[in-house]
Parts: C-alpha cells; sequence; structure tokens
C-alpha cells in the first residue's frame, strides 16, 4: 500500500498533416468564420498511415524518456481510446510490445473524451493499493477513422492524436500528488454522442452535449476541487477536455477563475482529439514550462456516454 501517486512526466504526438478550416471549406458546406465562431477551432491534425497503437507508442515513449525511468520499471499500461479499430490485441498491449515493457498488466479504457481521467484515476488507484508501482497512462484517439468528412456537424470538430503520462508512487513521507477523483455519468443521455457499428461514423446531438456540458458540469468541477482540499482561486491551470471554447469559457465563469489561471485551449490547433485532449494540452503547457513545478491543475474530462471525471494534479 501508498500514500498515493504523481504524474513523473508527460509526453504527446500529433501527426504532420494539417487541416486548416479553409482545407474542409473547400469540399464542406462551411467556413473558417463559422467554425471558428461555434466551436473556436481553427485547425486540426489528421493521421495518414499512423495507427492508434502507433500515436500511444510515439507519445508514451516521450513520457517514459521524459520520466528518468525505462521499460523495465513499468508494470501497468492503460490506454483510454474510443476509436481503436482493431479489438484484440489491445492497444495497451500493442504498446508495451514496441517499448519493450515485459510482463506489464495492460488494458484499454473507453469512456470516449472523459477516458483520460478515468484510466488516471484506475492506474492511482492501482498503485494505492499496491498492484503497481510505475504506470503508463495513455490517450490515444483516431477520431479521423470514424469522421464522416460529408458531414459538416461533425467533420470540423474532430483530430487525431496521443498523450501520455508516467505515474509513478509518492516516495515515502510524501503527500499524494494525484487528487481523489470524481467521476459519473448521465446514461440518459447517451444516445447524443455515437460511434456504433461495424463501420461506424461518429453521430452526435450537438444541442444536447452542448446543454449537458453547459448547464451541469461546472458543479462537477468544483466538487473535484473541494476532494482535492483546493479551491478553484488556488490553481494554477484548467485543463478540460478540448470540445468547444465556448463550452470551456461557461465552465471558466462559473468556476469564478481568474486571468492568473492558466486556462488550455488547444482545440484551436488541434481540434477535439477525445480521450487525448487533456493529456495532449497538459503535456503542451509542462513542455512550454508555462505551468511551475508542483502547481495545482485542473483536470476535467467529459463527453460520449455521456461520461465525465476529473482529479487534481500537481504539475510534474
Amino acid at each position: 500500500m501508498t500514500a498515493g501517486s504523481r504524474i513523473v512526466a508527460m509526453g504527446h504526438y500529433q501527426p504532420s498533416r494539417v487541416v486548416t478550416n479553409d482545407d474542409l471549406a473547400s469540399t464542406l458546406d462551411t467556413n473558417d468564420a463559422w467554425i471558428r465562431d461555434r466551436v473556436g477551432i481553427a485547425e486540426r491534425r489528421v493521421a495518414d498511415t499512423e495507427t492508434v497503437a502507433d500515436m500511444a507508442t510515439y507519445a508514451a515513449e516521450k513520457a517514459l524518456a521524459a520520466s528518468g525511468l525505462t521499460a523495465a520499471d513499468i508494470d501497468l499500461v492503460v490506454v483510454a481510446t474510443c476509436s481503436a479499430i482493431d479489438r484484440c490485441p489491445n492497444v495497451a498491449t500493442r504498446v508495451a510490445a514496441r517499448l519493450g515493457i515485459a510482463a506489464p498488466a495492460a488494458y484499454d479504457l473507453n469512456t470516449a473524451c472523459s477516458g483520460f481521467s478515468y484510466a488516471l484515476a484506475s492506474a492511482d488507484h492501482a498503485i494505492r493499493a499496491g498492484a503497481s508501482r510505475n504506470a503508463l497512462v495513455i490517450g490515444a484517439e483516431k477520431l479521423s477513422d470514424v469522421t464522416d468528412w460529408s458531414d459538416r456537424t461533425t467533420a470540423v470538430l474532430f483530430g487525431d492524436a496521443a498523450g501520455a503520462a508516467v505515474v509513478s508512487a509518492v516516495p515515502d513521507g510524501e503527500e499524494a500528488a494525484i487528487g481523489p477523483v470524481l467521476w459519473g455519468s448521465a446514461p440518459d443521455k447517451g444516445d447524443a454522442l455515437k460511434i456504433e457499428g461495424w463501420q461506424p461514423y461518429i453521430k452526435q446531438e450537438g444541442q444536447i452535449v452542448f446543454r449537458w456540458a453547459t448547464t451541469a458540469l461546472a458543479p462537477f468541477a468544483i466538487e473535484v476541487c473541494k476532494r482535492a482540499g483546493v479551491a478553484p482561486s488556488e490553481l494554477a491551470a484548467f485543463v478540460p477536455h478540448q470540445a468547444n471554447t465556448r463550452i470551456i469559457d461557461g465552465i471558466v465563469k462559473r468556476l469564478g477563475l481568474g486571468p492568473d489561471v492558466i486556462v488550455a485551449k488547444d482545440l484551436v490547433e488541434s481540434g477535439n482529439t477525445s480521450a487525448a485532449s487533456v493529456p495532449l494540452a497538459l503535456s503542451k503547457l509542462i513542455e512550454r514550462r508555462e505551468v511551475p513545478s508542483g502547481a495545482p491543475v485542473l483536470l476535467f474530462g467529459f463527453g460520449g456516454g455521456l461520461t465525465y471525471a476529473g482529479q487534481v494534479v500537481r504539475c510534474p
């Protein structure tokens, strides 16, 4: 048993191909101003040859290299994804094999856009219970595989990416740096966002999701802070799921966050990358040294299911 865990290092990966709003406007009845006004996205990355497992591996490799640990130290691999085409072997075991991680516990987890926070919590719980010592927690999506590029209501939203964290037990005598998770769902609204069937496309009831996100989520985010013993005003940064700038702005307003709190808006250049969006945005903030080491950061994912999950972490 241990007192808890901490994020030791982060890494991320995005494909090289950039698809701008103007690119989409050449084949869809839309334009750059409409997309920016509705969701805040300017461009997104789209994978050509990379698979979900490829992107997950690249992000995990960066995180592992930054952590000071080796593959031999990792005993758990958790991958959050809703877009892996192959069902077996799972993405986690493929990442482990490519990185040379021997005999880890390895599983995939699907709660769509809240997936990284679910995966982070499950790794934290495994470490607290003594079932793991060092874990790789990854969010990876290739949503371009399940996007109907002729549907302007969804084609403008999504991108491909992966983000990863190395999570380790805190040394004896230190406090946990990953706070208690708040997780849950609104299953009665689950059909508002779907990827179903053997040849699936993302289908979304945008207004239902938007109303739910703008009315229901802020109290949950406040409760996450309460469970961690951190007031919203004490946060150094807020990293929400990168779905829509209007949703993010609404949560920020209801949290009462001041101008000193960094609010991640990576969706402007990356689009909505589902389970990858929170670790991708967090990894970029850390890479740019925008958040001091040890500072409290609120992570909050929400989306398909409709699921939500969040926790306060201390920046590595």
